[in-house]
């Protein structure tokens, strides 16, 4: 049984122009894939569509055989069983760290605080768990986006451009580190990024989009040796978004 799967699905937003074209995917539980493209390509508005943010025009959403959106039946984005972590943290500034991760939790406040502080552990931030997000760092904070994402145990993590915002070494260790914790708590994850790093580091499937279609397809080391043979730059895929 897949945990995700997208068959032949199409969007688009004016007449005439497609931003999504025929995209198929499949991923299996724990898996992590990557989608890589220049700014403009349609992976973020992919992402969208996977979150229930958007309505694609045309083709269906599964997740675990069931369906959540076809031309026929849409489930709320509420009921979609996703986390979304994207590029800004968007943290709650009037909470506390602790109480930002228990956002949404389900279960008595006690079962909320176990969870919260286990993700906050996990991600070396729970000294900070009485602080609020203006007190720590950008990299702090986008580690307190990801365990607040986690916390309610979504089918799906979907992740928009998570690391883009902070420095490269911090990058390189959250990458890691995050890495770590999907696999070994077999958490399937969808990342969108421009940076083909993030691929190589974290993925176990890749895809390339350009112009709204899925252009290269495999895994990481696939990419590479694909794009080499066929002289892709990834300079474009590279550039700001």
């Amino acid at each position: 049984m897949s945990a995700i799967e997208i068959k032949d699905l199409n969007h688009y937003y004016v007449k005439g122009r497609n931003v999504l074209n025929d995209v198929n995917i499949e991923l299996d539980e724990g898996e992590i894939l990557s989608i890589l493209g220049p700014s403009g390509c349609g992976k973020t508005t992919l992402l969208r569509i996977i979150a229930g943010l958007e309505k694609e025009t045309s083709g269906s959403i599964l997740m675990k055989d069931q369906i959540i959106s076809d031309h026929f039946h849409t489930v709320l984005t509420e009921n979609r069983d996703v986390g979304l972590v994207v590029q800004e943290r968007a943290l709650f500034p009037h909470l506390t760290i602790i109480n930002n991760v228990m956002f949404g939790v389900s279960g008595s406040k006690t079962e909320r605080h176990s969870t919260a502080m286990r993700l906050l552990k996990l991600f070396r931030v729970d000294r900070y768990a009485y602080n609020y997000p203006n007190e720590i760092s950008s990299g702090e904070q986008q580690r307190v986006a990801i365990a607040r994402a986690m916390a309610p145990n979504p089918k799906i993590l979907l992740m928009d451009e998570p690391f883009g915002t902070l420095d490269q070494s911090l990058t390189n260790q959250l990458r890691v580190e995050t890495r770590k914790i999907l696999k070994d708590n077999n958490i399937t994850a969808i990342i969108v990024s421009h940076d083909f790093d993030d691929a190589l580091s974290m993925s176990d499937k890749v895809i390339v989009i350009e112009d709204g279609t899925v252009i290269q397809s495999g895994s990481a080391k696939d990419i590479t040796h694909i794009s080499r043979e066929k002289s892709v730059k990834f300079s474009s895929i590279k550039a700001n978004t």
